[in-house]
C-alpha cells in the first residue's frame, strides 16, 4: 500500500534514533514520534475512527500537532486542520460543514464551542490512557476497516467566491508520486533540516511534513511569531541550520538570503516568483518555484534549480504522476506559446468539493485526453507552454487572488462584508505595488439608514474572516466608477486602491539640531512603510493597514536604523504606536 503510514513507518524503520521534529529546544527521534503516535491512534480507533472518518484537529504549533495528524492517518481518518486563531463563525462553518466524527485540541484551545466529541490531548487523564496503550505500529487488523489509497486523507477549506468557504477532500492516492518528486528533485538527505513554515490550515504545511518525515530528513518548528519574513525568519533559519524550505515570495522578498540554506534547497510557491527574488535566492542554493492549487496534492509542476537573472521564473514540468494541459474555451489543446487556462490531471487530482456535488461537477469535468472515466481539475489559472516542455503560469481569469502567498476569493471577502447592515454596496481589490506591499482593500458605500465607520467594518470583518483576508484599506464612497454596460469598473477601484492621504503627521517638522523621540522616529517610520501620512501615537500599526509582512518589515527598520530589538509578539500586542515606542525606549540597545 502507499499511504502516508506506510512511508513514515518505512522510514522509522531505516531511521528510528534520527531526529524527527525539534521545536524550540525539544527534540523528538522517529522511534519515539513513532510510539506516541501509535498510542493515539489506538485511542482513536477506540472511539471509531476508521477509513474516511474526518477528525478536526485543533492544536497549535508543537510537536503533540505532528503527534496527533500521525495518529489520525494511522488509525485510517482524514484530518481537518483548524487553527485556533481563526475567528469562531469561519471554525464553526467547517465543523457544520465537514461533520467530523472527533475533535482533537489542548487545554489552551478554549474558545471552540463546536457540537462534536473531543479528545484533550494534554490532559493528565488522557495522556495517562495513551501510555497504557501499546507504542508498536498499527496493524490493518486493527483497523475498522480496510485502509487502501483511495481512502480520504485530508480535507482542507478554501476561500469561498460565493462567501462560503469550500472544503477540498484529498485521498492518499497522489502520496506515492509526491514522494517520487521529492526524491527526485529535493534530495533531502537524512538528518537534514527541513522548516515547517506554513500554517496548518494550506496543504503547504502538509508539503513541509512530508518532505521531513517521509524522508528521514527532520522537522523543524517554531511559534509563528519566529517565522515572520525579515529578521525573525532569517535567525530562525540559521539558528536551527535548515538547509530546506518552501516560502513564498513575499517572505523571500523580506528576508535577506545572506548565508542561508547554503547547499540546500529553497522552493518559492504560493505567488509569482520574479526574475528579482530568483537572481537573490539562486546563490549559494538550490531555487525552485513550484506551482498547485489546493485541488491537488499540495502540487502539479515545480521549475528549477532556476540560476541567475530571467525575464521570467518558468513553472517547470509536472510532477511524477501528473498532467497540466493548456486548453483553450472550447477546451482544445493549445500550441506552443499560446496562453490558455491550465487544467490538471493525475493521480494527485482531489475527489473534490466535500458535500458540494454541483460545484465539484463544475470544476472536476471530464477529462478527453485521459483514460476513459478519469478527470481534469478547471484551475481558473492563465499560463502557456513552450517547446521546451517548460511551463509558466501567467495569471488568473476569474477573481481570485494570491496576497501574501494566500488565496483568496474576493468575492468571499465582499459577501462577509455585505453581511453587515449598513453595506450596500461593497468591491474588494488588491492594492500595493508589490507582493510584500500588497493588502486587500475594500469600497463601500454605506446606506443611509445606519451609520458606520471604518474600524467597525474592519471589527465586523475580523469577525467572520482570517488575518490574511481582513482588508487593509476601507474606503467610503458614494459612486463607483463603471464601464459602459453599467457594471463597477473594478480594474478603476484597483488602480486607485491606494489609501487617501491625511493631513501631515503633526511632529514631522522638527526644532532644527532638536534630537527626536522614539515616538517621532517610530511615526516616520510607520509612514514610509505604510506608505501613508496623517499618523499619529495614538494610531495601531494593524488599524493603519499593516500586516504580519510589513509589521515584520517596520521591526527590521527599528533594528537596523534605531538600534532597538522589539519582539514580534510585542509588535502585534502594542496597542498604539505610542505604546510600542515605550517599548523601544525600554529595550536593550542591539550590539553591533
Amino acid at each position: 500500500m502507499n499511504t502516508v503510514s506506510d512511508f513514515f513507518e518505512s522510514t522509522v524503520a531505516e531511521s528510528p534514533h534520527t531526529p524527527a521534529v525539534i521545536f524550540g529546544e525539544t527534540v523528538v527521534d522517529y522511534s519515539e514520534l513513532n510510539a506516541r503516535a501509535n498510542r493515539l491512534a489506538r485511542r482513536l480507533i477506540a472511539a471509531g475512527v476508521g477509513p474516511d472518518a474526518l477528525v478536526a484537529v485543533a492544536v497549535p504549533r508543537s510537536i503533540r500537532l505532528i503527534v496527533a495528524v500521525l495518529a489520525v492517518l494511522k488509525a485510517g481518518g482524514a484530518y481537518l486542520p483548524l487553527d485556533p486563531s481563526y475567528p469562531a463563525e469561519r471554525l464553526a462553518h467547517m465543523i457544520g460543514d465537514a461533520r467530523p466524527v472527533l475533535l482533537l485540541r489542548t487545554e489552551d484551545v478554549t474558545a471552540l464551542r463546536l457540537e462534536v466529541p473531543e479528545m484533550v490531548l494534554d490532559a493528565p487523564p488522557f495522556e495517562a490512557m495513551c501510555e497504557r496503550e501499546r507504542g508498536e505500529n498499527v496493524t490493518a487488523s486493527e483497523r475498522l476497516a480496510l485502509l487502501t489509497p483511495a481512502h480520504l486523507m485530508y480535507v482542507i477549506y478554501t476561500s469561498g467566491s460565493t462567501g462560503v468557504p469550500k472544503g477540498v477532500a484529498v485521498s492518499h492516492a497522489g502520496v506515492a508520486d509526491l514522494v517520487a518528486t521529492q526524491a527526485r528533485v529535493f534530495d533531502v538527505e537524512r538528518g537534514d533540516r527541513v522548516l515547517q513554515w506554513a500554517s496548518f490550515s494550506f496543504d503547504a504545511w502538509f508539503w513541509d511534513f512530508t518532505l521531513a518525515l517521509l524522508r528521514g530528513a527532520t522537522l523543524v518548528m517554531a511559534d509563528a511569531d519566529a517565522l515572520l519574513p525579515g529578521d525573525s525568519l532569517r535567525e530562525t533559519l540559521l539558528k536551527y541550520d535548515v538547509k530546506h524550505a518552501v516560502l513564498p515570495p513575499v517572505a523571500l522578498g523580506g528576508t535577506d538570503s545572506a548565508g542561508l540554506l547554503l547547499g540546500g534547497t529553497i522552493t518559492s510557491t504560493g505567488d509569482v516568483c520574479t526574475g528579482s527574488l530568483a537572481e537573490a535566492w539562486s546563490k549559494g542554493r538550490r531555487l525552485f518555484n513550484g506551482y498547485g492549487p489546493t485541488e491537488v496534492t499540495v502540487g502539479a509542476a515545480v521549475g528549477g534549480p532556476i540560476d541567475g537573472v530571467q525575464a521570467e521564473v518558468t513553472i517547470g514540468s509536472p510532477w511524477d504522476g501528473g498532467v497540466v494541459y493548456v486548453l483553450d474555451e472550447l477546451v482544445g489543446d493549445c500550441g506552443d506559446g499560446d496562453e490558455g487556462e491550465l487544467y490538471l490531471a493525475g493521480t494527485g487530482l482531489a475527489r473534490g468539493y466535500l458535500n458540494r456535488p454541483g460545484l465539484t461537477a463544475a470544476r472536476f469535468v471530464a477529462d478527453p485526453y485521459g483514460a476513459p472515466g478519469s478527470r481534469m481539475y478547471r484551475s481558473g489559472d492563465r499560463g502557456r507552454h513552450e517547446a521546451d516542455g517548460e511551463f509558466y503560469f501567467t495569471g488568473r481569469i476569474d477573481h481570485q487572488v494570491k496576497v501574501r502567498g494566500f488565496r483568496i476569493e474576493l468575492g468571499e471577502v465582499e459577501a462577509r462584508l455585505a453581511g453587515h447592515p449598513a453595506v450596500e454596496i461593497v468591491v474588494a481589490v488588491v492594492s500595493g505595488a508589490d507582493v510584500a506591499t500588497a493588502s486587500v482593500a475594500a469600497y463601500v458605500k454605506t446606506s443611509a439608514r445606519h451609520a458606520v465607520t471604518e474600524a467597525q467594518l474592519r471589527e465586523h470583518a475580523r469577525r467572520t474572516l482570517p488575518e490574511h483576508m481582513v482588508p487593509s484599506t476601507f474606503v467610503l464612497l458614494e459612486q463607483f466608477p463603471t464601464l459602459l454596460n453599467g457594471k463597477i469598473d473594478r480594474k478603476a477601484l484597483a488602480e486607485r486602491a491606494v489609501r487617501p492621504a491625511a493631513e501631515p503627521a503633526p511632529f514631522a517638522a522638527s526644532v532644527a539640531n532638536e534630537p527626536k523621540s522614539y515616538e517621532q522616529l517610530l511615526c516616520e517610520l510607520v509612514m514610509e512603510t505604510l506608505q501613508i501620512s496623517g499618523v499619529t501615537p495614538q494610531d495601531n500599526f494593524f488599524d493603519l493597514g499593516g500586516h504580519s509582512v510589513l509589521a515584520a518589515k517596520l521591526a527590521s527598520r527599528m533594528r537596523k536604523e534605531l538600534g532597538v530589538h522589539v519582539s514580534m509578539r510585542a509588535m502585534f500586542a502594542a496597542a498604539s504606536l505610542a505604546e510600542l515606542a515605550r517599548l523601544m525606549e525600554q529595550a536593550e540597545p542591539v550590539r553591533a
